[in-house]
């Protein structure tokens, strides 16, 4: 055991800065390079019984550094292309949000403008949906009692609820935040 320890501390000593001078043309960082280079000698350390065999040492740890920095830029790239997309996202959020405050019609200041403008939508919606929202939120009607009324399944009224509140959350998406603001 005590050849294995000396024969890895020599591999250590006289490969340890080639190693990381290597990876450094690759990952451009020389604390990224130290961490790789790092990384493969615990994992021979680990594996040292490979040592007290006649293998290439250098081809052995050449490979090893390469693989590990086609890992690491492999991550690298991924993260970029993540954190890229991100802000591309929020980019264009923050432009939906610009747009609706530029369109943003400024009329729709009162409790009858808001009224008037819930009608609509409510009055846009398809005929069964509509009827099943008007039971459902204007006259109070439970679930079960509309479905015996219009000789139907409770999960129908459920569906067409859905179907509704989608279509409201949608056409109001712009009007939220007043509406919040008048309805609070």
């Amino acid at each position: 055991m005590q050849t294995s320890l000396v024969t890895f501390e020599d591999v250590y000593v006289t490969y340890f800065s080639r190693m990381k001078y290597f990876a450094m043309e690759y990952v451009l960082s020389e604390e990224d390079a130290e961490n790789i280079v790092q990384d493969v000698f615990t994992e021979l350390w680990e594996r040292r019984d490979l040592l007290v065999f006649n293998i290439n040492q250098v081809a052995f740890l050449f490979t090893s550094i390469k693989n590990k920095c086609i890992d690491f830029l492999r991550h690298k790239l991924m993260a970029k292309r993540v954190m890229d997309q991100m802000q591309e996202e929020y980019q264009l959020t923050l432009n939906l949000k610009l747009a609706s405050l530029e369109a943003f019609n400024q009329s729709v200041f009162s409790e009858e403008d808001v009224e008037k403008l819930a009608t609509e939508i409510i009055n846009s919606l398809p005929e069964k949906c509509r009827e099943i929202f008007i039971k459902s939120r204007i006259e109070g009607k439970k679930h079960t009692v509309i479905a015996e009324e219009m000789n139907i399944s409770p999960k129908t009224v459920e569906n067409q609820m859905t179907i509704a509140y989608k279509k409201l959350r949608a056409s109001l998406k712009d009007y939220l935040p007043l509406l919040l603001f008048l309805l609070g």
